[in-house]
Formats: structure tokens, C-alpha cells, sequence
């Protein structure tokens, strides 16, 4: 019997998958989670097999709460279920060390075929994402941000508006919008959140002290 652990911040959620996990003799649901720190909590004390992580949460969110999980030793196998399949949130989270990533709208007996294959240690990825990976994969290497896109986006990640982003670097709003639309190509994402996330994620960024 494949323990598991149910993290999302939405009780319909966690009610539903709690029902259709609970009927099936290979499964047994030990626990429930909110939020990333909660999931990690929960996790380091019940240590089930396998942990159900939703990513966009309030509070911690399952990114953050996949690398805590790892850096405190909980061996459990993590797979993603979301419904987002953007290179923003698949590549963080299985970069984070997440077994699999699979969306909400996967036919019930796909998700538990998932469950046990990421209990046995295995990748599990949905078509739709599997897809987005090899498309990645074959596209040529990203050029690599120039430095006054940095100075842009480390700009932006700090809260300044175009404007003013503009003010500080002596140059004009429409250079900067610019300057942004090639930072989003670069990073293939289409908004600002998402360009902030991914550079953060590839390291093009860091968190201020």
C-alpha cells in the first residue's frame, strides 16, 4: 500500500482526491496540507511515500516546499498536480527535484498509474508537459540576457515600474519596453511575473539579503 500525502489549498480539491485515492486498496491518504509549509511540516512528520503537490499557493508554494522537503532528508517522492503547464512552473519544480508533474485534468486511473510508478522511483510526465520539455529541448540554446537586460529585469524584480525604470537608467520608457519584449523571448515567457520567476530560477537573478 502506497502511503501518500495531499497538498492543495482548495478543500473541494483535496476533498475530491482524498475520496478517490481512500477507495482504492493500493492507496492510503496519512495526511492533508494547505500550503507549502504546511506540506513540509506534515511531510517531515508522517514521511508517506509519495506527496501530491499543488505549486501556486498562498504562503509557501510548492516549489519552495519541494527544495525544503529535500534539504531536511524527507525521502518522500514528490509529483506535482497542477493546472499549470507554463515553462515557468514545470521547469522550477522539477528542477526542485519533484519525481513527476502531472495536470488536474489526467483521467483517474492516469494518476494513480503516476502515484505508483513515482513511488517505485520513476519520472512521470504528462503528455502536454513531456511535449513542452522536448520542445525546449530541441530548440537552440537560449541567448543569454545582455547586461543592460539585466539591469532592466533586476529593476523590474525590485518593483519599479517602466517608467521609472527608465528614470534610473537614463533612457526612454519605449527602450526599456523593449528591452523587456527581448527578455521575455529570451526567457520564453509572456509577462513580467514570469520573467522575474525564471530568472530567478536560471540564476540570472538573486535574493537580496
Amino acid at each position: 500500500m502506497i502511503s501518500l500525502l495531499i497538498v492543495d489549498d482548495h478543500p473541494v480539491v483535496r476533498d475530491g482526491l482524498r475520496g478517490m485515492f481512500s477507495a482504492d486498496p493500493r492507496f492510503e491518504v496519512v495526511g492533508e496540507a494547505a500550503h507549502g509549509a504546511e506540506a513540509v511540516a506534515v511531510g517531515e512528520k508522517l514521511r508517506p511515500d509519495v506527496i501530491l503537490m499543488d505549486l501556486r499557493m498562498p504562503g509557501t508554494d510548492g516549489v519552495t516546499a519541494i527544495e525544503e522537503l529535500a534539504r531536511r532528508g524527507v525521502e518522500a517522492k514528490v509529483l506535482v498536480l497542477t493546472t499549470y503547464d507554463t515553462d515557468s512552473d514545470v521547469l522550477p519544480a522539477i528542477e526542485a527535484g519533484a519525481t513527476g508533474y502531472l495536470l488536474k485534468d489526467a483521467p483517474r486511473e492516469e494518476l494513480f498509474r503516476a502515484v505508483e510508478a513515482a513511488a517505485r522511483g520513476q519520472a512521470v510526465l504528462s503528455p502536454a508537459v513531456a511535449s513542452r520539455l522536448m520542445g525546449r529541448l530541441r530548440r537552440p540554446a537560449a541567448e543569454p540576457l545582455s547586461q543592460r537586460e539585466l539591469e532592466v529585469l533586476e529593476l523590474i524584480a525590485g518593483g519599479a515600474t517602466n517608467r521609472e525604470a527608465a528614470k534610473q537608467l537614463f533612457i526612454s520608457e519605449a527602450t526599456v519596453k523593449t528591452h523587456l519584449l527581448h527578455v521575455y523571448a529570451k526567457l520564453g515567457v509572456n509577462d513580467r511575473a514570469a520573467a522575474v520567476a525564471t530568472a530567478f530560477s536560471r540564476g540570472y537573478l538573486t535574493p537580496r539579503p
